[in-house]
């Protein structure tokens, strides 16, 4: 399959599934495209890291580090809370196919495989929750030094 329709592909079902979920938990409607799209984005950079052979955990951690970037600037252009974006836009993120191996090999009596299984899933939730935090404390940074030479140049102008 060529690379364009596989990119293609990934987008439409990204978007699907993040808009689809927005849709479940009551999003605005205002917002319900944005939050599709920071799916959309967060599942490419996390999907382009991986054909770059990255890893699993730097991957996820790529992908919500930008989830956590774009919930914010989104949350200020609709003038509403982050983590309306935030939530749908980790769907296409979450291990749902590893979790679902742990408790399947559990269930069968084969705990090397479900610890396995569950290892995995622990890897991949923290490296979304250190993307997100990594955000958060980047754009808090960024804002912050902003500030500092905002009031800066207005004394040094005096």
């Amino acid at each position: 399959m060529p690379f364009w329709l596989e990119l293609i592909i990934n987008i439409i079902f990204a978007y699907l599934a993040s808009a689809g979920f927005a849709l479940t938990i009551n999003v605005p409607r205002r917002v319900l495209n944005l939050a599709g799209i920071s799916g959309v984005i967060s599942w490419i950079i996390y999907w382009l890291a991986m054909e770059a052979s990255m890893g699993r955990l730097l991957s996820n951690l790529l992908g919500s580090f930008a989830i956590g970037i774009l919930g914010i600037v989104f949350a200020r252009i609709k003038k509403c809370p982050a983590t309306v974006f935030y939530i749908p836009a980790i769907v296409p993120l979450v291990p749902g196919v590893p979790a679902y191996q742990a408790v399947r090999e559990l269930t069968a009596g084969n705990i090397n495989g479900a610890s396995d299984s569950a290892l995995r899933v622990i890897i991949v939730t923290g490296s979304i929750a250190l993307g997100m935090l990594l955000s958060s404390m980047f754009v808090e940074i960024f804002f912050r030094i902003k500030k500092f030479y905002k009031q800066n140049k207005s004394t040094y102008n005096k």
